[in-house]
């Protein structure tokens, strides 16, 4: 009996320690990127019994996602050009004869806010009655939303939900009229929407400073000069000036007159330009967004690859940059390319069935409008 007992004592430590579910984890857990970036998850196997194998699924059963590359041993879960409809979670599996685990990242789209107000204006009412102006933001993460009167930096009280703030506004006479700022803020950047109220039959007792720009969002490449145009009304006439959200202007930058240029501007460069536009009636903002677009800069999901004759054969190249990006393999020296190669234009290059022959140096090229950037992986087929 105690023969038997100590042999069921045994087996069961023998279980525990040859036959164990597996253990994963992925890092990192949440991300939070902007459109057209690139994000990857690396799930990593901390203990269980070999083989064990992985996958990737949406949390909410749908497919991945053209975009969405794994790496050859499920691992990596990268995706390029993020778009809207990458958002939410995304599981590795891992299986082995033992069992299965499951652990869950999680990715967000970083917005900047928008606003829009309604009704548009100018709006012109009788003395004594009250008209609601209603402001709608997006943008994540989500934006606060207040309402001002121009002139003056009192938050007016509204009535407001997690996305919309609704300002009632009784005019009895031009001293209640004037232009009304709803304005969206978070950590990605500021909006501002703004309706002017007038007086029907008057017009305002005061004339404030009004900012406007030729263009909110500009796009220049890595070394250009961007000129950016700010127009100022307003009596007495207001006096313009330039700042950037959150940093200093450039330092190699100039302003003449509304007007204000960066010289040999650097992704750095990038964000949202202020012009403030002051009187001594107060002052009025205007915004444009730069992005400075880059070359690529290529990467590979693995540096060395080694397999046998026969095995197949898939590389992927990315690239982190300005799109659209394209890609092109070659091998190192004057070795010819597999006649059996393939290569798609999202940086994928398949070899279906190896040879000896096919051992070597592979060469990705990823180019774009700015400029080109190019890596190594090697292939050792052994027999």
């Amino acid at each position: 009996m105690k023969v038997q007992t100590a042999a069921l004592v045994l087996s069961a430590v023998l279980h525990t320690v040859w036959g164990q579910s597996p253990v994963v984890s992925v890092q990192p857990r949440t991300a939070a990127v902007k459109l057209g970036e690139t994000v990857s998850f690396h799930c990593r196997v901390t203990s269980g019994s070999q083989p064990v194998q992985l996958e990737w699924k949406r949390t909410n059963n749908q497919p991945l996602g053209d975009n969405v590359k794994l790496g050859p041993d499920g691992a990596v879960l990268t995706i390029t050009n993020v778009r809207l409809r990458n958002q939410g979670g995304y599981r590795c599996i891992a299986t082995n004869a033992q069992g299965k685990e499951t652990t869950t990242a999680s990715l967000t789209i970083r917005q900047p806010p928008k606003v829009r107000v309604t009704p548009s204006g100018p709006l012109s009412v009788r003395a004594g009655e009250s008209v609601t102006l209603e402001c709608s933001v997006t943008g994540k993460p989500r934006p606060s939303i207040s309402w001002t009167k121009q002139g003056s930096d009192t938050e007016l009280v509204s009535t407001t939900t997690e996305t919309t703030a609704s300002l009632q506004v009784t005019v009895m006479s031009a001293e209640d009229a004037g232009i009304f700022v709803c304005r969206a803020q978070s950590r990605e950047g500021l909006a501002e929407g703004r309706v002017e109220l007038r007086v029907e039959g008057g017009a305002s007792a005061r004339v404030f400073p009004q900012a406007s720009v030729t263009e909110t969002d500009l796009t220049a490449v890595e070394g250009q000069s961007v000129t950016m145009h700010c127009h100022a009304t307003g009596s007495p006439t207001p006096v313009v000036s330039w700042s950037k959200l959150r940093a200093p202007l450039p330092w190699q930058h100039k302003v003449n007159g509304g007007s204000l240029t960066l010289n040999n501007v650097g992704r750095q460069d990038s964000g949202q330009y202020i012009c403030n536009a002051t009187s001594a009636l107060g002052f009025s903002e205007a915004y444009v967004q730069l992005e400075v677009d880059s070359p690529p800069y290529a990467t590979t999901l693995t540096e060395e690859t080694v397999a046998r004759p026969g095995d197949a054969l898939r590389l992927q190249c990315l690239a982190h940059g300005s799109h659209p990006i394209r890609f092109r393999w070659t091998r190192v020296g004057r070795a010819s390319m597999s006649p059996g190669a393939e290569t798609t234009k999202d940086g994928l290059l398949k070899i279906a069935k190896l040879k000896l022959t096919d051992s070597g140096t592979y060469k990705c090229v990823a180019t774009n409008h700015v400029g080109s950037s190019e890596v190594l992986t090697k292939v050792t087929v052994r027999a």
